[in-house]
C-alpha cells in the first residue's frame, strides 16, 4: 500500500449483475506469501536467485525496496521476472533510511525476524492501516535473540530495531497459530548459532519451510497432534535458487467465486498454488457442492500447483471448523459472500485472527453483507451467514476500510445481487491483485466507475 503522502486517488466502483456468464481461461497474479519470501531468501543467499511470476503488487514492491536498502541487488527484468544477488546470511548492511512497508503486515513481521539477528540498526514504518496493527506478537519472542525493539504504545509501528550482535537461537511455542510469527522466528534463527525450535498448536502455511529447504537450509518438521514442531539449523549457507511463483489461491478465489455465482459460467484458472495448508477454501467449496475440478497437478519450487476448472451451480450451507482457519484466513470474506447465495445458515468458527487484519475483517465482512440485505450474526468469534438459496437484494454501499479483500469480495457479490453493489474505494486492490478490474471485466464481470 502507498504511504499516506503518495496514496493514489480514491477509486469508487459499482458492481452490477452481468447479462451473460463468466467465461474464459486466465492466470492470476503470483502468490503474495511466496513472492515476499523469494525476495527475502534471495537476499540472504549467496549467488543469484532468479524469480519468475513474482507478484508485482505494492506490498511485494515494498519488500523488494527493503531488500535493496539492506544491500541486496534486486533487479526487475519485466514481466514478473526478477533477479536477486544476495548478501549471504549475516551479510545485510544497515539501511540509510526508514524502511516503509506500506500496507504489508507479512513483510513487516518477517523483516522483524531477519533484522533481529543482524547487528544493524533499522526503523520500520508503514501506512495508517499498518501502523495500527500489533507487532508485539513477533517482537516479544524475538527479543530473546538479544535484539532490542522500541515502538509506539501497544507495540505499534514505527518500530526501531537494534539487531543482536551474537543472536541466540530461540525455542518458542506459538500461543496462536500464525505463519507470520513462525516465519519471523525461523528467519531470526538463520543467523543464530545452534537449533531454533518453533512449536505451533495448529499447522499453518509452510511456505517458509519449503523455500528454506529449496535454498539449502536444514529444516526438520515433526507432527504432534494437530500441530507441528519445526527445527532449523542455524547459520547455513543459503545458495541462490530459481523460484517459479505459483498463482495465488487467495487471488484465484475472486474470479472463481464469480463463476460459481453467475448462471451459465465456466472458467479455467491455470497454475494455482494448492499447498494443503493454504487451500482450506477449496475444501469448504467442495463441501458446499461447488463444481470445481483440479487438473494437471504438479510440483514447482517445492509447492503443489494445479489448474482449476469451475462452473456455476447451487451451493449448500456448511459448518466450517475453527481448525481450518489457518489454511484460509484471508478467504473468509469471499466465503461469506458465497454463503450468502447458498441454501441455509453457514457457520464459520474461530475467526478471532480476522479482527487484526488490514481492518477488523470480521466486522467488515458482516457489515458488507448486512448492507446488502443478508442476515448475519457474530457470536463470539463465529460468523453465521443466512443464505436463502438465491442472490441477496444488494443495493448497498460498502465501506472497505482500505482492505483489499473486503473490496474485492463486495465487487464479486455485486455480480449476483438484484441491485448493484458499490464500494467506497478500490485503489488499494493493487496491493495484492494487480489488474483485478481488467481481469474480471475480461471474463464478463461488470465493474463501472462510480
Amino acid at each position: 500500500m502507498h504511504s499516506d503522502q503518495t496514496r493514489p486517488q480514491i477509486r469508487p466502483l459499482i458492481a452490477r449483475r452481468p447479462a451473460g456468464p463468466i467465461t474464459g481461461r486466465i492466470s492470476v497474479p503470483g502468490d503474495k506469501s511466496i513472492s515476499h519470501r523469494a525476495l527475502m531468501f534471495g537476499a540472504l543467499a549467496v549467488g543469484e536467485t532468479r524469480i519468475t511470476g513474482l507478484l508485482e503488487g505494492e506490498d511485494v514492491l515494498r519488500t523488494a525496496a527493503a531488500m535493496r536498502a539492506l544491500g541486496a541487488e534486486v533487479v526487475n527484468h519485466g514481466g514478473g521476472r526478477w533477479s536477486v544477488a544476495g548478501r549471504g546470511i549475516g551479510g545485510l548492511t544497515e539501511p540509510a533510511d526508514v524502511l516503509d512497508m506500506g500496507n504489508s503486515g507479512t513483510a513487516a513481521r518477517l523483516l522483524c525476524g531477519i533484522l533481529a539477528s543482524h547487528p544493524i540498526f533499522s526503523v520500520l514504518t508503514g501506512d495508517a492501516s499498518l501502523r495500527g496493527r500489533p507487532m508485539r506478537r513477533v517482537t516479544d519472542p524475538l527479543s530473546a535473540t538479544g535484539a532490542r525493539f522500541t515502538s509506539r504504545e501497544g507495540g505499534r509501528l514505527p518500530l526501531a530495531i537494534e539487531g543482536a550482535e551474537d543472536a541466540m537461537p530461540l525455542e518458542y511455542r506459538l500461543p496462536v497459530a500464525s505463519a507470520q510469527v513462525k516465519s519471523a522466528i525461523l528467519l531470526a534463527g538463520l543467523n543464530a548459532r545452534g537449533i531454533t525450535r518453533v512449536e505451533e498448536p495448529e499447522a499453518t502455511r509452510d511456505h517458509s519451510e519449503n523455500m528454506l529447504r529449496h535454498f539449502g537450509a536444514q529444516v526438520a518438521v515433526e507432527t504432534v497432534g494437530e500441530g507441528r514442531i519445526i527445527h532449523l539449523t542455524g547459520q547455513p549457507e543459503l545458495r541462490g535458487a530459481d523460484v517459479d511463483v505459483p498463482g495465488d489461491v487467495s487471488s484465484a478465489a475472486f474470479p472463481l467465486a464469480a463463476a460459481l455465482l453467475v448462471p451459465g459460467s465456466r472458467l479455467r484458472i491455470d497454475g494455482v498454488g494448492l499447498n494443503p495448508l493454504r487451500a482450506g477454501l477449496l475444501l469448504c467449496l467442495q463441501e458446499m457442492g461447488a463444481d470445481i475440478v483440479v487438473e494437471n497437478r504438479r510440483t514447482e519450487g517445492g509447492e503443489p500447483v494445479g489448474d482449476l476448472v469451475v462452473a456455476h451451480g447451487a451451493l449448500r450451507a456448511i459448518d466450517v471448523p475453527p481448525g481450518r482457519a489457518p489454511s484460509m484466513i484471508d478467504e473468509y470474506p469471499i466465503l461469506a459472500v458465497l454463503a450468502s447465495c447458498g441454501n441455509g445458515a453457514t457457520r464459520m468458527r474461530g475467526l478471532k485472527e480476522l479482527r487484526v487484519k488490514e481492518s477488523d475483517r470480521l466486522s467488515a465482512t458482516a457489515a458488507l453483507l448486512t448492507v446488502n440485505g443478508v442476515r448475519v450474526e457474530i457470536e463470539g468469534d463465529d460468523l453465521i451467514v443466512h443464505g436463502t438459496g438465491g442472490p441477496p437484494a444488494g443495493g448497498g454501499h460498502v465501506a472497505t476500510h482500505m482492505d483489499h479483500r473486503i473490496a474485492m469480495s463486495a465487487l464479486v457479490l455485486g455480480q449476483a445481487t438484484a441491485a448493484p453493489v458499490s464500494v467506497d474505494d478500490s485503489a488499494f486492490i493493487d496491493t495484492s491483485f494487480t489488474g483485478f478490474v481488467g481481469l474480471m471485466t475480461g471474463i464478463g464481470a461488470v465493474l463501472d466507475p462510480a
